[in-house]
């Protein structure tokens, strides 16, 4: 079947816009006073004007104020006796004199010009001057007398009108163009000036074509998505739950991690309800003006009350939800408090909101307002945590669904393979995989190439044109086998992957490893997390008598874990079972500490005694095994990279199970497959 190329619409009538007609006006205003044709004329000095009196040429002279201008009319019969010298004031066709004025001389002011015409008048009747006797003389100052001499007085109203009025016109003109910015973009009559108070909310429903999003498209997320269907079940059949005197819950918030697909299940609600779906972001309720975030709130509810049952969904809801009195720098009339207090109101205020259901989304559930979180507002909150080595499976093979994979992916292998990644992570990895095969210009995307996307995307990009000094490459090398060692012979180090001295990103190495994934962890297993991040320091500090820079990260992550074990876990004798730990964000904005000052010197010296002791146990097992620590470092020189069958190769098996890697033991060995980071301790470029 042929498509129809669509045919203008010759009945459809052209708009008029109005504001033509004023750039018309102002054109020809502006034209008036540019275009207006001036005579020709010469400019003139004294002397040269003095002699144009004595040789009685001149007709009158015209002092005009505005120009500051003597204009100089001279007489016709003159013109016409001397065409030779005034052929340029004679028409060549015609042969007439034209009227003038012929010279203007510049003067400084009248009063000047005056004196300068009495000079001349005494230089006439001087009688060394001209060659003529008295008698002509006397003729000449008689006719000089009688020369006029008039002023013109008159003004440009163009322009004088133009100045008046263009400070007006700009300061309307950038008024006119700060409302316009400030609603650009939204929707409805928003858009239009003296509206900003208007929601900018998309709608989107059957009339625009809704969302193509369905909960077939949301993976790993099952205990979440159950919950929202219970939503969008409740406005396609309400009556099965009010039969029974059952209330759809007011609101609901999705509350989780960055990237872990709340907005996506949002989506997914819009395009299974088929109900009018209103969103916003909290942010899009905020601006410069004093009671705007109020009026689009209002503004919102109304709209959606009106095409009630709705549904309104405002992703990053803390920008406007944080509660209030927590910001030290603002006072009580704060814009966003105003704002809250408006949202509060429509979703459980006096009047009710039948029929509009509040769906929002937040990564800092903490932050937000205890009236907003209590039940008749947001009754039900949804947690959307990091998925689990089988959600990552689902999520695997949904954003594999338009990509061209060779036989030998595996979404099991991969889903191990990326423990702590969230949705959005994965569809990254999905696509730089596929960016990585055209790079390489192969015809589909194989194992290698999700390996290489996930070590970029975790380590960062290769840079082997970095230019190392061997010494450096020395001391990198074997900072990165005392990781790889220590964390090998303890029971509870992450099991080892991949051992890596090539650059990436701002790390100069990295050792990469499987972490298990746990709900809760032991002493014990922070311990050993612990000694086998200093075993990298421990080994510079062996074989090399000094220490340097590039253990920044590994401290940095020791001295966090090292003060939460003290502080918040209660796993400290002498601070005992107490938590300094705020889950509220009560203490967020404060200066004091919630203990004493001599409780702060116990947790810093408590603090430095289990980094202390962590170092030291490092060293020991790096003493014991100093002679395979030593082959393993040979072997990253030669190689730059090395795998996990390297360094059983070197050490044995490990004594303990890795649970990580149970399933895989019938996996292909390769080192292709084995270069699978999923978490790095990178050794900081400083």
């Amino acid at each position: 079947m042929k498509l129809k190329p669509n045919k203008p619409n010759k009945n459809k009538k052209a708009t008029f816009n109005f504001y033509w007609i004023y750039a018309i006006i102002a054109f020809l205003f502006i034209a008036s006073y540019f275009w207006k044709s001036e005579p020709e004329m010469t400019e003139v000095n004294s002397n040269d004007l003095n002699t144009l009196v004595i040789n009685q040429h001149v007709d009158k002279i015209v002092i005009v104020r505005k120009k500051e201008q003597a204009q100089i009319y001279l007489k016709k019969d003159s013109l016409l006796k001397h065409k030779d010298k005034y052929e340029n004031f004679i028409n060549s066709k015609s042969g007439k004199a034209s009227d003038g004025p012929h010279y203007f001389n510049t003067i400084g002011s009248i009063e000047t010009f005056n004196s300068n015409l009495e000079k001349t008048q005494d230089f006439i009747l001087s009688q060394d001057t001209i060659g003529k006797t008295e008698e002509e003389k006397q003729e000449i100052v008689r006719n000089f007398k009688h020369l006029i001499v008039s002023y013109d007085n008159s003004k440009d109203w163009g322009l004088d009108i133009l100045i008046s009025i263009l400070p007006f016109v700009v300061i309307i003109g950038i008024w006119i163009f700060i409302m316009r910015s400030m609603s650009r973009g939204s929707g409805g009559g928003a858009s239009q000036m003296f509206n900003f108070g208007k929601s900018r909310a998309q709608v989107f429903d059957k009339d625009s074509g809704g969302v193509n999003v369905s909960f077939d498209d949301v993976a790993g997320l099952e205990g979440a998505k159950e919950e929202i269907e219970e939503i969008v079940d409740f406005l396609k059949s309400p009556k099965k739950y009010t039969d029974l005197g059952g209330k759809i819950p007011k609101g609901v918030l999705l509350v989780g991690p960055p990237g872990t697909g709340k907005t996506l299940l949002a989506k997914a609600v819009a395009g299974e309800a088929k109900v009018p779906f209103f969103t916003i972001s909290g942010s899009d309720f905020v601006e410069m003006f004093v009671g705007v975030g109020a009026s689009r709130v209002r503004d919102l509810f109304k709209t959606a009350k009106e095409k009630a049952p709705a549904i309104i969904f405002i992703d990053e809801i803390d920008a406007i939800g944080r509660a209030r009195g927590k910001n030290a720098f603002s006072g009580s009339n704060d814009e966003r408090e105003n704002t809250l207090n408006a949202l509060l109101t429509e979703m459980d205020g006096f009047s009710t909101n039948n029929g509009v259901i509040i769906l929002a989304a937040t990564n800092r559930a903490d932050i937000l307002d205890k009236a907003l979180m209590r039940a008749g507002r947001f009754d039900r909150q949804i947690h959307v945590e990091l998925p689990d080595v089988e959600e990552r499976r689902d999520i695997f093979k949904v954003h594999i669904r338009g990509l061209k994979l060779a036989q030998d992916f595996d979404s099991e292998f991969f889903a191990r393979q990326t423990p702590g990644f969230s949705g959005a992570d994965i569809a990254n990895v999905c696509n730089e995989a596929a960016l990585i095969a055209a790079r390489k210009a192969k015809s589909e995307i194989d194992k290698q190439d999700f390996l290489d996307a996930i070590d970029r995307i975790v380590g960062g990009l290769e840079r082997r044109t970095k230019i190392i000094s061997p010494q450096e490459k020395r001391v990198i090398a074997y900072h990165e086998a005392g990781h790889a060692t220590v964390s090998w012979l303890l029971e509870h180090a992450s099991p080892l992957v991949k051992v890596t001295i090539v650059p990436r990103g701002k790390s100069l190495g990295a050792a990469w490893y499987l972490p298990e994934e746990r709900q809760i962890t032991t002493f014990e297993q922070m311990y050993d997390e612990m000694t086998a991040t200093l075993g990298g320091r421990a080994s510079e500090d062996i074989f090399f008598g000094k220490v340097s820079t590039g253990a920044l990260n590994d401290l940095e992550r020791v001295s966090k874990q090292a003060h939460a074990i003290v502080k918040y876990f209660g796993m400290n004798e002498k601070i005992g079972n107490v938590s300094y730990f705020d889950s509220s964000g009560q203490n967020e904005y404060s200066f004091q500490k919630p203990y004493s000052d001599e409780t702060a010197r116990i947790i810093d010296k408590e603090v430095h005694e289990l980094v202390e002791k962590s170092y030291n146990r490092a060293k020991e097992i790096i003493i014991e095994q100093k002679d395979n620590l030593e082959k393993l470092a040979q072997m990253l020189l030669e190689k730059e990279v090395i795998f996990r069958e390297d360094v059983e190769s070197i050490f044995g098996k490990r004594n303990y199970q890795d649970s990580a890697f149970i399933d895989n033991k019938d996996e292909d060995k390769t080192e292709e497959n084995k270069i699978n980071p999923s978490e790095s301790d990178n050794n900081t470029e400083e």
